[in-house]
């Protein structure tokens, strides 16, 4: 059977579901080619893409720039594994530190496995730092959390389909409501704490963001009960939210990044649109007084830091820079939110728009349990966009940060023509 053979999107689907794990839920419908804020099924109908890979597509599918990275270094040189020096990881760890202004940094690939590699060094910290008590570490939580499906992070989560079934949980994990400083407080005053890890807006519990001064509050918490702040900004960070990251908050730059934010988490989490969608590429970035508590054999990957992946990462960080995507995405999504504020004035079956930057949802007035954000979703992939609910009744609007305002008011078109058509 030839890999290339032409087959439609029914026969696609067909043979993802007889030959492949059924771990996911996917929308029906096959992408077989993208380009910007584009994606094409196998039959040329094209879509607009308004979830971006849970923010990975950033820079745009396929981004000539990045695109042009990874072809020339996949012709060089791609794998070496740690054992040996590369002459492409040096430089983008000079790169990216100097991006994002932390002394160190662990290069992995995928997001969870930075997750996972961030609590590894804060209880490695607290150990050999604070003096916690041999294995007696803990790390809080806030409730309502994705950072992914591994064991050590299920064990934090409040999901039950991420939960059910997994058990048993893994010790030393505590969970504090989100968004509460009262509870964090009272959680953090253990002298057993390590951290606190928080997503500076939650993307998978339906783009919830915590109040003003929220983490600027947890962050002078964790500093007082001497823990460690982490932010786990794989989906948020890297100008999908108008700014560099999430906790830059109301920062004082102008223009462009000036590295003024508003909080600087001790611990911080990189993933998806480090690589623009283009190659597993994470990381973890902090000071040498918190990184270096990891020696060598402690910790490591076999892909991370390849050559192929720092390459990429560099290309990817370039566009956002030059292009100005956090600029635009702060300017888009308020004219988002504008337009999806005008669909909740006029249609009963939306009730809340929130977000920040082109992170964005709406929340459709139906029980979790119901259809009709998933029913909506297929809705708007027969009128050309692609959205998928999360958490039953809200649906997740982040397009790549590349789309124009023309383009972003014919996707509120679209979104606004197929909710008023809704059993009407």
């Amino acid at each position: 059977m030839a890999i290339t053979e032409t087959r439609s999107s029914e026969q696609l689907i067909q043979m993802e579901d007889k030959y492949g794990a059924h771990n996911y839920h996917p929308l029906p419908v096959v992408l077989a080619k993208g380009e910007g804020v584009y994606v094409w099924d196998p039959e040329g109908n094209r879509y607009f893409d308004f979830l971006s890979a849970y923010s990975a597509v950033n820079q745009g599918h396929c981004h000539p720039h990045i695109i042009k990275a990874l072809q020339t270094q996949a012709e060089t040189l791609t794998l070496t594994s740690r054992a040996f020096y590369n002459d492409m990881l040096g430089p983008y760890e000079k790169y990216v530190t100097e991006y994002f202004q932390y002394d160190k940094v662990l290069p992995i690939n995928s997001g969870v496995e930075a997750v996972e590699t961030a609590l590894k060094l804060a209880r490695k910290w607290a150990y050999k730092v604070k003096g916690v008590e041999r294995y007696k570490a803990k790390i809080i939580f806030a409730s309502g959390n994705f950072h992914g499906r591994t064991l050590a992070v299920i064990s934090a989560s409040v999901d039950p389909d991420s939960t059910k079934g997994f058990g048993p949980y893994m010790p030393g994990l505590e969970v504090v409501p989100y968004d509460d400083l009262e509870a964090l407080e009272s959680a953090l005053d253990d002298p057993n704490v390590a951290g606190f890890i928080v997503e500076p807006i939650q993307g998978e519990a339906g783009v919830k963001v915590p109040s003003e001064g929220y983490l600027a509050k947890a962050k002078a918490l964790c500093e007082k009960y001497n823990a460690l702040f982490i932010a786990d900004e794989v989906q948020t960070g890297i100008a999908r939210t108008g700014k560099l990251l999430a906790t830059c908050g109301n920062c004082t730059c102008e223009y462009s990044c000036q590295h003024k934010p508003e909080v600087r988490p001790d611990i911080l989490v990189l993933g998806k649109a480090l690589s623009g969608g283009v190659f597993p590429v994470s990381a973890v970035l902090a000071d040498d007084d918190i990184m270096l508590t990891i020696k060598p054999g402690e910790h490591g990957s076999t892909f991370g830091g390849n050559p192929l992946a720092c390459a990429v990462a560099i290309a990817a960080l370039e566009v956002v820079e030059n292009e100005k995507l956090a600029e635009n995405a702060e300017r888009l999504g308020k004219v988002f939110r504008e337009r999806m504020q005008q669909l909740v004035d006029k249609s009963d079956l939306v009730n809340l728009v929130r977000g920040k930057g082109l992170l964005n949802a709406i929340v459709i007035n139906d029980e979790e349990t119901s259809k009709t954000a998933w029913n909506l979703c297929v809705a708007m992939k027969d009128n050309g966009l692609l959205a998928k609910p999360t958490h039953g009744n809200m649906i997740r609007f982040a397009p790549p940060l590349v789309i124009t305002e023309e383009q972003l008011h014919e996707c509120c078109d679209i979104i606004e023509k197929t909710i008023l058509a809704y059993n009407s």
